[in-house]
């Protein structure tokens, strides 16, 4: 496994040593002189794999505190043999790729989508994920695990008209699971789905853009605080979107450009427990390279502080989550032939 591990000949906080050192001690780590005082580790999640091609990664902490993460991985995306896969990290290291859930409908195998991991407070792990022909024609399912991704449920389709979190992550709010979603059938357009008993019953808000003015998919829910959410996401327009509600994504503003690039790709954010947010992005208008960070006090003006990539390439396609030792972890699409996850120390982004 390639890994590099930072900053543990510097002095630094004790949990970030303990895990550097840990990953040292079973082999699966290498050091190198390329790193940022910020990243604690950046290791491929595998080495070698039953598919050639690898798109558009999650990742959870479960209840009991493990790593799980998932993508989509096939021949290339849209065939048919696309499936979703699933990696645990146990013991320092990432076990090998499981498929969790192919795209078998009918009798029929379609290709399988942007999967997304979510830990309720309650309840198991759920995995949403999409299949069929394209987006323009794909719906939702879901599976739970209950033993933090080791086996899952039988796939359940969700139901018509409700696609799931169709990117980046659900938040829990006003004891319900606020999903961000969006569809391309007639247009890109943003909208927002909710259920409050695990996925067995739904709502969702009408199209919060009308997919002309600006073409958006694929937000990430920010908590403003006082029932505010903010989110944030992917545009055509070559700026990303903010949207706006004042009561827990009940309702939404109008939507806006803000002043970050977006080259048509996905994005994710992440609301930091010491108030700050921060964004996983690409930060150009045309290519899914670099590949960088930014930090942000209020959601809306976000500034640059690390870069994860900066060859040419796709880097592309971040997940982020912020574990409850404090540390971020961020995985993406590394050429669409691997996937990497980063660990990053958040009090060192200045």
């Amino acid at each position: 496994m390639l890994c590099q591990v930072y900053g543990v000949n510097r002095v630094v906080p004790y949990v970030l040593c303990s895990y550097a050192l840990h990953m040292l001690i079973l082999g699966g780590a290498t050091m190198t002189g390329r790193g940022d005082p910020a990243i604690v580790s950046s290791e491929f999640i595998y080495e070698s794999a039953p598919f050639p091609s690898c798109h558009a990664s999650t990742v959870v902490e479960t209840a009991s505190g493990e790593l799980v993460a998932a993508w989509f991985g096939g021949t290339h995306e849209s065939h048919p043999d696309v499936a979703i896969y699933v990696s645990r990290r146990e013991h320092g290291r990432w076990t090998p790729p499981a498929m969790a859930a192919d795209g078998t409908a009918d009798g029929r195998r379609y290709a399988c989508y942007n999967p997304v991991l979510f830990q309720p407070s309650h309840g198991p792990l759920m995995l949403f994920y999409k299949l069929g022909t394209g987006p323009r024609t794909w719906w939702g399912r879901l599976c739970t695990s209950p033993d933090d991704g080791r086996t899952w449920s039988a796939p359940e389709d969700l139901p018509h008209g409700i696609l799931g979190p169709i990117k980046n992550k659900p938040i829990e709010v006003a004891g319900a699971i606020l999903c961000p979603s969006s569809s391309e059938d007639l247009g890109w357009r943003v909208h927002f789905e909710s259920t409050r008993d695990l996925g067995k019953a739904w709502t969702r808000t009408e199209p919060v853009n009308d997919g002309r003015e600006i073409g958006a998919i694929q937000p990430s829910l920010l908590p403003l605080g006082n029932h505010r959410i903010r989110a944030i996401g992917r545009t055509q327009q070559g700026r990303m979107f903010a949207v706006d509600s004042p009561d827990d994504g009940v309702t939404w503003g109008p939507m806006r450009l803000i002043d970050v690039s977006n080259p048509n790709s996905g994005t994710d954010a992440v609301r930091l427990r010491d108030g700050r947010f921060l964004l996983v992005y690409n930060d150009s208008r045309t290519h899914r390279t670099p590949l960088d960070v930014a930090v942000s006090k209020d959601g809306e003006t976000w500034r640059p502080v690390l870069k994860l990539e900066t060859e040419p390439g796709e880097y592309s396609y971040p997940a982020v989550i912020q574990s409850s030792d404090g540390l971020v972890h961020v995985t993406y699409t590394w050429q669409r032939r691997r996937i990497r996850h980063v660990v990053i120390d958040p009090s060192r982004l200045h």
